[in-house]
């Protein structure tokens, strides 16, 4: 062999080791970056369910759907709002003339009522809205429009009556909470008004369909005694006994075809231990 071959494998040799010590330092720094960075968290997210065909995907939660905050709901006794649609039913839609004379004119306390009466049925079958201009009266004819006015501070509107009441002695009209707050009389609860029968749908004089309701009471036990009672002494009238939405009951004696005449005799002649007996007028 000769001396340039010789060298030459001592040359390859030599590169060799040189190469192998290259690879092992890169291989070392590599470990040593690697070691020394952060690594990506990962997540195993499992793959979404199978939907049998023909369904639908789930809705999403209720946490995940942003909610819009529900309006403040006005509290009962506290002189609620009047909504923003309180004008559905004004006094300008009842055409009225302003010279119009009135047709009786009665003074006394009235008071008002909203929640719990509120979306309950009136006497004339309607929906009770306390954000219309209307009114409870024992014995106008239902649909009656009258001018109400505020004795005190002169302040006065027009409402229509559509339900019965107040069923309280002394008073003699119940406004809705739109009316009472029309002419101040809701802050103070009960007032000294002055009331104009403007135009009914009926005499007042003759005719109608009349009652006598006698409450309120606490306990039903009460109520079905004096139902009971009243029924065996008038043999002849219809008399039940009915809760209120404030949970209280009432008795009502319908005496027969519902005349006018027989109904004010037997409210006279009534006498109760618990309870206040009034006239009603049905229509």
């Amino acid at each position: 062999m000769s001396a340039r071959s010789i060298n030459d494998r001592s040359n390859n040799a030599r590169s060799i080791v040189v190469a192998s010590r290259c690879a092992l330092v890169l291989l070392a720094l590599f470990s040593f970056g690697s070691c020394g960075g952060k690594k990506a968290a990962r997540v195993n997210v499992p793959p979404p369910p199978e939907q049998p065909s023909g369904s639908q995907p789930p809705s999403p939660t209720t946490s995940s759907v942003p909610r819009k905050p529900a309006p403040p709901q006005a509290k009962a006794g506290t002189g609620a709002e009047i909504s923003p649609d309180a004008d559905s039913e004004s006094e300008n839609n009842f055409n009225i003339p302003p010279d119009a004379q009135p047709i009786l004119v009665q003074t006394g306390k009235a008071s008002w009522y909203g929640p719990p009466y509120h979306n309950h049925r009136a006497s004339n079958g309607e929906i009770f809205d306390m954000n219309a201009m209307t009114a409870a009266h024992l014995t106008l004819p239902l649909g009656s429009i009258v001018r109400v006015t505020n004795v005190k501070t002169g302040e006065s509107t027009l409402v229509r009556i559509n339900d019965r009441g107040p069923f309280v002695e002394g008073r003699i009209l119940d406004l809705s909470l739109a009316a009472a707050k029309k002419i101040d009389v809701w802050r103070a609860g009960v007032a000294q008004v002055k009331v104009e029968v403007l135009k009914t749908p009926s005499p007042l004089d003759t005719g109608g369909r009349w009652c006598v309701q006698i409450g309120s009471l606490e306990e039903e036990d009460a109520a079905a005694k004096l139902q009971d009672h009243l029924q065996r002494r008038y043999h002849t009238a219809q008399v039940t006994k009915f809760l209120s939405p404030v949970g209280v009951w009432w008795v009502r004696i319908r005496v027969a075809k519902d005349d006018r005449e027989r109904a004010q005799e037997l409210a006279r002649e009534t006498q109760t231990e618990e309870g206040s007996v009034f006239l009603v007028r049905l229509d």
